[in-house]
């Protein structure tokens, strides 16, 4: 960091003195993530907490501490990853308030925990689900597209608005070849099914989560499955949807039937068709986006919820795909 120049500043704490130590965390690790991304020296004196710094660096940290500190006397869940989300959701949007993304809950887990957006790009997502029947949910990996959908799904079953929940994924290779591996059908497409149940069990008990899937509440299937199929009362998403061909894009979207909604994700940097294939999603979105009912979200690297590492990973290639 430069050396300070200009007088400090003082933001209060007497009206929440616990906030502080909650915002500093365990050892005081939030405070040097804050003072090392906000590039300022943050201190504690009497009732208040001082900002020492450049003054462009002390105002950009002034929202962004002031925010943090009312999430904190809230209550609000904070752990280091929330604390480096929080600055590069306010470092992009200087707009966004931090009070209503946690007060944006969609649903409470079996550890009672809140799913919350953490990003403006997560709560539209969010709302237009709630909004419009089929949703695109278009981005790079770590942006929540499958796991907010999910948790989306599990509130509309536990609401009774839909009778049951289909989870499908085609089941194209990554550059590995799994069909000589032993095991019947079911168990060669598990492998390409498996993040959808990690995300299911994150939201119910693994317990009841199997026995929703024993009894076809909840299905988890390859896309290839839905053909020939209507899907009435259904919550249906569709991940890994880049992955998907012309052809299975519009079968799928074909298959939604009446009281159902429909969510499609997916990477279009990460496409692992044969180079002769044009990804679905891509087609879809283009053609379908501007129409009545369907909305298409799109995730930037600032809404990657993963490790901090993750976003300058997924800045770095878009940046050499740029050029």
């Amino acid at each position: 960091m430069s050396e300070p120049a200009g007088q400090p500043l003082l933001i209060s704490i007497a009206d929440h003195p616990s906030a502080v130590t909650r915002l500093w965390g365990p050892q005081d690790a939030h405070r040097r993530l804050l003072e090392r991304r906000l590039d300022v020296r943050l201190t504690v004196r009497g009732s208040d907490v001082v900002v020492h710094g450049e003054p462009v660096r002390v105002a950009r940290a002034e929202r962004v501490l002031r925010q943090l500190l009312r999430v904190a006397a809230g209550g609000g869940a904070l752990f280091l990853q929330d604390i480096e989300q929080a600055v590069g959701v306010l470092e992009s949007d200087g707009t966004v308030d931090l009070g209503d993304l946690q007060r944006a809950s969609v649903l409470t887990t079996h550890e009672h925990r809140a799913v919350t957006p953490k990003t403006t790009h997560q709560r539209e997502y969010l709302t237009a689900i709630g909004r419009s029947d089929l949703v695109f949910g278009v981005g790079p990996a770590g942006t929540g597209k499958t796991y907010l959908a999910m948790a989306a799904a599990v509130a509309a079953l536990q609401r009774k608005e839909v009778k049951r929940i289909i989870l499908a994924r085609p089941a194209v290779e990554a550059g590995e070849k799994l069909g000589f591996l032993p095991g019947n059908l079911a168990e060669k497409v598990n492998p390409y099914l498996r993040p959808l149940y990690d995300a299911l069990y994150d939201m119910m008990e693994m317990e009841r989560a199997g026995r929703l899937v024993e009894s076809g509440v909840i299905e988890v299937a390859p896309l290839a499955f839905m053909r020939g199929r209507t899907l009435n009362h259904a919550f249906v998403i569709l991940d890994e949807a880049q992955n998907a061909t012309r052809d299975q894009m519009k079968m799928f979207l074909t298959r939604l039937g009446f009281s159902s909604k429909a969510v499609v994700t997916g990477d279009l940097t990460q496409t692992d068709l044969p180079p002769n294939k044009d990804s679905g999603l891509e087609h879809a979105v283009n053609l379908l986006g501007a129409l009545e009912g369907i909305e298409v979200v799109r995730f930037t690297h600032v809404d990657v919820v993963r490790h901090p590492l993750v976003q300058r990973i997924v800045r770095a290639y878009d940046a050499e795909e740029t050029r």
